[in-house]
């Protein structure tokens, strides 16, 4: 009864029923602080519901990525440790002295061309910047070789000028040793050095790698180390065969073990790009997932809002034409 005479007299009650403070307020005092997100008070439907669907497209990209770092990772990984055996024996016959006291010094830093991959980029840089500042003296010459446009984009803010070579793009394609000592041959070229410092993040496993530091010393110094009985003393008990002179083998052995090391480091530190964009892609989906959760819970809140406040227009409007 009191609906049917709400229609039949609806033109003459349409102006009593219309609240004079906004349909935006009466929800707001409705809902109660308690009851919703920290910060919002009233919120349209509408908005929530293109929120809650920008949120569901990132959470499939993000998924997608972690989908194509897996696979790239299971390629790469193969090379990497097979990569492995290539260093080792130089190690064993030359060794890895980053303490011998040198003045000129080349930091090569490897990096990624890409981001959204943790920390694995700020960590080589940090590490460099601190072998920089170890080594830094009156008579001593430090220098960057940059692998990689996160590594370049970081030192160049306040390396600029001690940046002798830049090289990036190298993953644009699978590398192979042939490739890697080319632009081995290409960094001895360039720069003058005692020690070349290569520092690169070395894969261990999807959710670990790490920041580990080469050292390739010149033949000059190699061979003065093995005179003056350090280290490398044990060199004098090789005999040479051939008509090679021991500066010569010296010479063919350090840019050997340049390029070996070399293409390890890379290997190793795409392997750990991968394996690091997979963990980030991850933790994105599921912080995505959470966000969705909450979004799904305020918009369930703010439709209820608005259904009780039409509501109690409604019942309001009958009760005022049944009194």
């Amino acid at each position: 009864m009191a609906m049917a005479a709400f229609r039949r007299e609806g033109r003459r009650f349409v102006s009593p029923l219309i609240s004079p403070r906004p349909i935006t307020a009466v929800r707001s005092s409705l809902i109660s602080e308690d009851d919703t997100p920290f910060g919002v008070r009233s919120i349209s439907t509408q908005v929530v519901r293109n929120r809650m669907k920008s949120v569901k497209n990132i959470q499939k990209i993000t998924k997608a990525m972690k989908m194509v770092a897996a696979s790239k990772l299971r390629a790469i990984q193969v090379r990497t440790e097979n990569s492995r055996g290539l260093w080792q024996p130089f190690t064993a016959l030359l060794g890895d002295t980053p303490s011998v006291d040198i003045k000129k010094n080349v930091i090569v830093t490897i990096s990624s061309d890409k981001g959204l991959c943790g920390g694995i980029n700020s960590t080589s840089v940090k590490i460099s910047k601190a072998i920089y500042k170890l080594n830094s003296g009156p008579d001593k010459e430090n220098k960057y070789v940059v692998l990689g446009e996160k590594a370049k984009a970081q030192l160049i803010r306040d390396s600029k000028k001690d940046m002798e070579v830049n090289i990036t793009e190298l993953q644009k394609h699978p590398l192979n040793y042939t490739q890697v000592s080319v632009i081995a041959d290409d960094i001895l070229k360039n720069v003058e050095f005692d020690a070349l410092r290569i520092v690169f993040n070395k894969f261990q496993s999807v959710v670990s790698f790490l920041p580990t530091m080469s050292t390739v010393l010149s033949p000059e110094v190699v061979e003065r180390e093995s005179e003056s009985g350090g280290k490398l003393g044990d060199l004098d008990s090789y005999e040479i065969e051939g008509g090679d002179t021991k500066g010569e083998i010296l010479q063919n052995l350090t840019e050997f073990q340049f390029s070996c090391v070399l293409f390890n480091a890379i290997l190793e530190n795409a392997c750990s790009e991968q394996g690091a964009r997979m963990s980030a892609m991850d933790s994105s989906s599921r912080n995505a997932g959470e966000m969705l959760d909450r979004l799904t819970l305020t918009y369930n809140r703010t439709r209820q809002a608005s259904i009780t406040t039409e509501l109690i227009e409604i019942i309001s409007g009958a009760s005022a034409l049944e009194g």
